[in-house]
């Protein structure tokens, strides 16, 4: 039988240490006090019964259906039910500072921005060598070849290649600006001529382009794209004043 192998707080603040995740943990400590500030500023309040609420939606969120699963939840991550609270608490608060700071500004940024939340579906194989790009790129062109079987050819990541280089739908701000230009000019369905960059010829296949519709999807997307900024914003304005004994 294994013999018990103690663990002490100094011991989980060492790896801490030696796993370089200060930077990560100090930017969510600053933040949450941020967070705390601001609402206090704001003079947002939360009821009890509001943070009930965020508890439940938590327990939904992470599959715990009944008492037992929700306390060796919290024992598996060594938290106590005023934790548990805590982590209701901020989730609201936050969501509240959200709706407070932006809420009335979605509509004015979609209409400014609304270009950069046009998407793209398309697919990608990277290559190497710009003749092999080009023989490919007319290949396809000239219906010697599917792009799948291209992509099925020349990627060298699995997952990829049995997906034919799909990527996803893409927003056009997530595109570096050589590819984005290209992709949004396509008439669809276009396989584009290999475009260069850093990172090799990029032979791309547009499918579609979907033009920006200001959904309930959408609305959170940008309402979380703000508070993100915001929240960079407020990071840069503080100092932060570190006291680890261990």
């Amino acid at each position: 039988m294994l013999q018990p192998i103690p663990i002490t707080n100094e011991d989980i603040l060492h790896q801490v240490k030696v796993s370089c995740k200060i930077p990560e943990i100090v930017k969510q400590i600053v933040t949450s006090k941020v967070i705390i500030t601001a609402a206090e500023q704001a003079g947002i309040k939360v009821e009890v019964e509001e943070v009930q609420k965020a508890a439940d939606q938590i327990r939904l969120a992470n599959k715990l259906d009944n008492a037992d699963d929700t306390w060796n939840w919290l024992e598996k991550h060594g938290l106590s039910i005023d934790d548990f609270e805590e982590i209701a608490y901020m989730s609201l608060i936050s969501s509240k500072l959200v709706k407070h700071l932006f809420a009335d500004k979605v509509e004015p940024y979609f209409f400014e921005n609304q270009l950069d939340y046009v998407c793209v579906v398309m697919y990608e194989v990277v290559l190497d060598d710009e003749d092999l790009a080009l023989e490919l790129f007319y290949a396809i062109k000239e219906g010697e070849m599917s792009f799948y079987d291209v992509a099925h050819k020349y990627i060298q990541d699995i997952e990829l290649r049995r997906q034919g280089g799909y990527l996803g739908i893409i927003r056009r701000k997530d595109l570096k600006s050589d590819i984005s230009a290209a992709v949004f000019a396509a008439t669809v369905p276009q396989v584009l001529k290999p475009i260069v960059t850093s990172k090799g010829l990029h032979l791309i296949f547009v499918e579609e382009i979907i033009q920006a519709e200001l959904d309930n999807k959408l609305r959170n997307q940008i309402i979380t794209d703000l508070f993100n900024e915001w929240i960079k914003q407020q990071m840069k304005e503080v100092e932060v004043a570190m006291n680890l004994s261990a």
